[in-house]
This record gives structure tokens, sequence and C-alpha cells, in this order.
């Protein structure tokens, strides 16, 4: 799979339509299973920290979709970040969509203070009134495995709520990862549930300011992958190399743990060289996925 945002909301219908073209001439040869398009939403109320990036809202990807992709070929996962729509609004979406066209991942709120229009229970009920045959996903989050190793819990409530595959936030902490697999893939043995796949997201990183704004989001950089970064001539060729021997690593690992999974590669940076890098990425590990 291939994650990308939307258009920033103040381009025009003319401009949007320009970045799908590109968007969708750059990666038809890649022979996705499915495109990801993110709802992008506000976090500072999560992170005190100053945001290493401004803030600027981007397109709905679900009108972005149906206004600028909709010849695009393949499935197509739609996140939602649910606390942005009223449960109408959510209601009205889902009625419309075509399960064997559109999945979706329903996103909740980035803190428990949080003002929002809908909770993500609230929209897991919506869409098991209004149409349960969407494939529902859950955002996993390996960081959140570190210290309490309860997040495979929290899959697996999810799943209990109809969410069918799960995908990660980006990896760069490869123990957090495979740790929260085996938890998870054991748990699921244990209680006579069959695992969902889950796919884990990577991602290149061209520059130190990236990596802050990952650390910002709450992405775990291990200490010895920033030096190995920081001190590089060329931080986007490490990161390159780095994120391919994780995901190499993780799939190896999965493959013997019999743990259904998939790959995503995100790519939220507006420089060429890093689209580039994430569709070279892309290439690489989808050749691996079909060997």
């Amino acid at each position: 799979m291939f994650a990308v945002t939307p258009p920033r909301l103040s381009a025009d219908a003319a401009r949007a339509q320009e970045i799908a073209d590109v968007t969708a001439e750059r990666l038809r040869p890649l022979d996705l299973d499915a495109l990801i398009l993110y709802d992008i939403d506000d976090e500072s109320d999560r992170n005190p920290e100053p945001r290493p990036f401004p803030f600027l809202p981007t397109m709905d990807p679900a009108a972005y979709l149906e206004d600028q992709l909709a010849a695009w070929p393949t499935p197509v996962i739609v996140y939602r970040a649910t606390g942005k729509y009223t449960e109408d609004e959510l209601r009205s979406w889902l009625q419309r969509q075509d399960p064997d066209r559109l999945l979706s991942v329903f996103v909740g709120a980035s803190s428990r203070d949080k003002d929002v229009a809908t909770t993500l229970r609230q929209a897991q009920q919506v869409r098991r009134e209004t149409n349960p045959d969407l494939l529902l996903g859950g955002v996993a989050i390996p960081e959140r495995h570190i210290d309490g190793r309860e997040e495979h819990l929290r899959l697996m409530a999810k799943q209990d709520a109809g969410c069918s595959f799960y995908v990660t936030q980006v990896i760069y902490n490869l123990n957090a990862a495979k740790t929260l697999a085996s938890d998870y893939a054991y748990a699921c043995a244990e209680h006579g549930l069959r695992p969902v796949p889950i796919v884990f997201t990577f991602s290149v990183c061209g520059s130190m300011k990236t990596m802050d704004f990952l650390r910002w989001l709450g992405v775990d950089v291990p200490g010895w992958i920033e030096n190995d970064l920081r001190h590089s001539q060329d931080t986007l060729d490490a990161s390159f190399e780095h994120a391919r021997a994780t995901a190499l690593d993780l799939m190896a690992f999965c493959r013997r743990l019999g743990l259904p999974f998939g790959i995503n590669i995100e790519s939220v940076s507006t420089r060429k060289v890093e689209i580039e890098a994430s569709v070279r990425l892309a290439v690489e590990l989808g050749n691996e996925l079909t060997r």
C-alpha cells in the first residue's frame, strides 16, 4: 500500500486535480493492493511542545477521492478522524460507499481532553448500523506497547468492535513492532481468535527537522538511528536503508510467526527527492512481498 495526504485546503480544484494526476501517474506502475488517503487533524492538544512544522488543514480525503481520484483503479482506504465529523455526516458518507471499492480506518481523538463531534466508539456503531460490509481498520501504535505492553489488548478490543485490519504509524523502533506483533499473535491463539492483518508503515526521512516532527508525533526513533542519520552525508539515503532493513526484518519475523501482514509506504513530503525515494522503497518492498 502507499499512503498520501490530500492537497492543502487552500488549493483550488484545478491545482488539486493536477496533484491527483501526478500522484496517479507516479503510483500506478507500483501495482498497489490499495491506496491510503490520510485525514489530517491538528494534534497540538496531545503534545505541548512547539510543532516543528505549522499545521496546515488539508482537503477532506473522501471529497478528494470522489472529485479528483475517482478513476484510481485499486481499492482505497480512506482515513476518518472521527472527532471532526458528526454522526449524521459519517452516516451520510457511509451510506454512499461501495464496500468493494472503499475501506476505512477510523481514528479517535488525539487526547482524552479534546472536544469531539463523534467518539471512536460512536463512529464504529454508526458503521455497523449503516454499512456493515464496509471493511473497517484501526490504528496500531507500537510505541504504546513499550511500557505497559497492552497495545495488543487494544487491537483485540478493536477487532471485537469490527476492525478487520490495522495500520501502524511510521515504524523506526523494530523491537517495539516485533513485540507487539508477537504479543498479538500469541494472545489471539490463546483466546481462539483469528489474527487479522497488521499493515506496517514505513517512510523515508530527508532532514533532521522531519525527524523532530516524527518525534513530536510520537514516533520512537532509537538514539543509534538518530545518530546515524544526523552524521550521515546523505540523511535521505541513510533513512531509506534503515527503513528497508527494518521492513525486511519485520516481514521475515511475521512470516515465521504466521501473522498476516502488509506493508504501507507513507509519503507526506512535498519534496520531490523524498517522494521519489518513497516510491523506490515501495518498489523494493513490493518485490519482496511477492517473492
